[in-house]
């Protein structure tokens, strides 16, 4: 009997042992992120910086002038998320050759920039979204060897996608139209704004 009695001591020993012992495995605990990480936890929140290329084309308000050209640029923005729901700020500011001669008049857009809102929907690492807000930039005319500028306020609106490409690294496609006010040019005799599309692609860092 003495020997059942030790022998269910030394079984109950061992198995209360063994569980504390199994009491401090570590579970539950999850990998470091790696390259290989699938893109279905892309997170678009935070801080971003990039570039941006493209083109433009457009008309002149009162003139026959049509100005096109290559635009090239740098943005910077926020994002914040919520689920699938993003919503952020962005502004850029944007170098252009766009430009036409029709008769006597020159006209042409040095230079452009926007401040502008964005709301969209991600499917992982697939943004869709669309952008509006502020647009400002400068309308160049000359004819007859005069030269007139004006600087304008206006507005835009577009639409775009962005696609993620490693955690810190994106692209995207865009499609804005912008619309710069119109102001009186002396040389003309009349009102003249700008009025253009632009397509454009870029890159983005994520901080």
């Amino acid at each position: 009997m003495s020997r059942i009695v030790l022998g269910a001591a030394a079984l109950i020993t061992l198995g209360s042992t063994a569980s504390v012992q199994a009491a401090d495995l570590p579970y539950g605990s999850r990998a470091p992120y790696t390259v290989n990480q699938p893109l279905n936890i892309y997170s678009w929140a935070g801080p971003y910086l990039g570039g941006n290329i493209g083109w433009d084309w457009g008309s002149v308000d009162n003139n026959p002038t049509k100005p096109s050209g290559f635009v090239g640029g740098v943005q910077a923005g926020y994002n914040w998320q919520t689920g699938p729901w993003v919503f952020g700020i962005e502004g850029d500011i944007e170098a252009t050759g766009a430009s036409d001669t029709f008769a006597p008049w020159k006209f042409s857009n040095p230079w452009f920039g926007t401040v502008r809102g964005r709301a969209g929907y991600a499917l992982n690492n697939i943004l869709f979204y669309g952008t509006a807000g502020l647009a400002f930039g400068e309308l160049k005319g000359e004819t007859f060897g005069l030269t007139e500028t004006h600087t304008n306020a206006g507005w835009t609106v577009g639409l775009g996608a962005e696609f993620g490409l490693a955690q810190n690294w994106s692209a995207k496609l865009e499609y804005l139209y912008v619309d710069l006010n119109d102001s009186n040019f002396t040389i003309t005799g009349a009102q003249n704004g700008y009025r253009f599309g632009l397509a454009r692609a870029g890159v983005n860092y994520h901080f």
